[in-house]
């Protein structure tokens, strides 16, 4: 016998083998045949696979059986056998079942196939199991509906997008609340329309745009108008929205009505500035006050006392007794005297020295209290005039209510330079917050006290801070900070 030809070895398939191995190596898809009825006659690996049925168990069944309860109610297989008849080809996706019950999400492809003579061979059925990416898809279409429920539910913010030209393009409620129109009045309408004519001229909403697509975002608060023409304030976030090739999609616009918190604000910085020109002709009028005592009070007694001894020096010893007893009298009313100007205003202020005014007035109070105190400090400069003031006032009040409620034995007090002003703590370690007598206590007692709230109105009319709190090592603290960066010696 001769040899065979290398040739002969290397010979094709025929055709349908070919198309046979195709098919049978494919296990993605379930890829099976039809008869005209819709029994199966092929099965493949794939099918197999996705479906769950071995060719021997399926083989000769309905194709219906893949199809869950509800759609044969409605004959659904069925129908669409008759469909791919009439024109070529069905394609569908929906749930279908496997072999043990379990449901999963098909793409399916149902093409008729016809002889030379247009007769009805049977069908070809692609089905490809698309389980996991229906569920990533319903995932993001769950998120997608959950931020736009989220968007439009926001009542407090107008939260709408623009197109590239600055035309609105969607509407949450907010935005129908805060502004007035509802979607169908505002879509398609440039946003324009929500800025008052002085913005218009200067054309202040294209700057914005502009603005917002050099550098992402643009913020702003000014006077918008709400459909009926009336202003309110507003602040305002647009964020410019780009796709992955850098091309702009249009903005998210965000806008908050702040007209209430403005005119709070503004009504709270009315009353800061009536409270500081009130501060501020208090402490006039105490120096003033302060003036007149020493100058004029306590310099007539002063002469007084020097005409009594004099007079003292010159009568019998029995009525010179009497004179030096009205000497001393007039002594210990000029050493109150003092003492109130000292109170009225520390002469130490005056010459620029709050430590040592602290210092004094301190000295007092342990003189007349039996206290015994400490002050530190770390200053990098004295404060200006006014801060100063406001220090040692604040420091006075919490001090007064140190003596008279606190019932301590030692105080600290010290003042540090913090971040351009001045940080101050009144420490003591009396009965702390809310302890004392009729619920006062120490550096804090109850926060209806007038002296807590004229210690909070200082502070924060000069710009600063005020608080009051337990001491972890026992008793009270009020700390506050003023600002005095900008400040030095006058």
């Amino acid at each position: 016998m001769a040899a065979d030809h290398p040739a002969d070895r290397d010979v094709a398939p025929p055709a349908a083998d070919a198309y046979r191995l195709l098919v049978d190596s494919v296990v993605d898809y379930a890829i099976f045949m039809l008869d005209p009825t819709g029994r199966i006659v092929s099965w493949n690996p794939g099918a197999e696979r996705i479906k769950g049925w071995s060719a021997d168990e399926i083989v000769g069944e309905h194709f219906s059986r893949f199809y869950p309860p509800e759609d044969l109610a409605a004959r659904k297989p069925w129908y669409e056998l008759e469909v791919a008849a009439e024109v070529g080809r069905f394609e569908d996706e929906g749930w279908r079942l496997r072999k043990d019950g379990t449901r999963f999400w098909a793409n399916v492809v149902i093409t008729a196939l016809f002889d030379e003579d247009g007769g009805l061979r049977g069908f070809a059925k692609v089905t490809r199991d698309m389980t996991d990416r229906m569920l990533a898809e319903e995932k993001v279409r769950a998120g997608e509906e959950r931020f736009r429920l989220l968007v439009q539910g926001v009542l407090d913010y107008a939260i709408f997008m623009l197109d590239p030209n600055g035309r609105v393009v969607s509407w949450n409620a907010g935005a129908e609340r805060i502004k007035g129109y509802t979607t169908e009045e505002i879509l398609g309408e440039h946003f324009s329309v929500f800025y008052p004519p002085e913005d218009l001229v200067t054309r202040k909403p294209w700057r914005e745009l502009d603005v917002a697509v050099d550098v992402g975002r643009f913020e702003d608060e000014g006077w918008r108008l709400r459909k009926d023409g009336t202003r309110f304030w507003a602040n305002v976030v647009i964020t410019a929205l780009f796709d992955q090739d850098g091309g702009l999609r249009g903005f998210a616009k965000v806008t908050r009505d702040m007209t209430e918190q403005r005119r709070v604000e503004q009504t709270l910085s009315e009353q800061r500035r009536l409270v500081g020109h009130l501060v501020e002709a208090q402490e006039l009028e105490r120096r003033r006050i302060a003036w007149d005592v020493h100058d004029d009070s306590i310099q007539s007694m002063v002469a007084v006392g020097m005409r009594l001894q004099l007079l003292a020096n010159r009568l019998p010893e029995e009525e010179a007794a009497v004179v030096r007893r009205l000497d001393e009298a007039v002594r210990a009313s000029i050493a109150r005297l003092r003492n109130l100007v000292v109170r009225l205003r520390p002469p130490e202020l005056d010459r620029h020295s709050l430590v040592e005014a602290l210092d004094h007035y301190l000295a007092d109070l342990a003189a007349s209290a039996g206290i015994t105190y400490r002050l530190r400090h770390s200053l990098d400069r004295e404060p200006p005039a006014e801060a100063a003031i406001t220090i040692f006032r604040i420091c006075q009040e919490a001090l007064t209510n140190i003596r008279k409620h606190a019932r301590a034995s030692t105080v600290d007090v010290s003042l540090t330079s913090v971040d351009g002003g001045t940080l101050v703590e009144v420490t003591d370690d009396g009965v702390g917050v809310g302890g004392g007598v009729g619920g006062d206590a120490g550096a804090g007692p109850p926060s209806d006290h007038f002296g807590l709230v004229e210690m909070r109105e200082r502070a924060e009319t000069a710009g600063g801070w005020w608080s009051v709190g337990e001491d972890p090592r026992g008793g009270a603290v009020v700390r506050f900070w003023i600002p005095t960066a900008n400040g030095g010696e006058e």
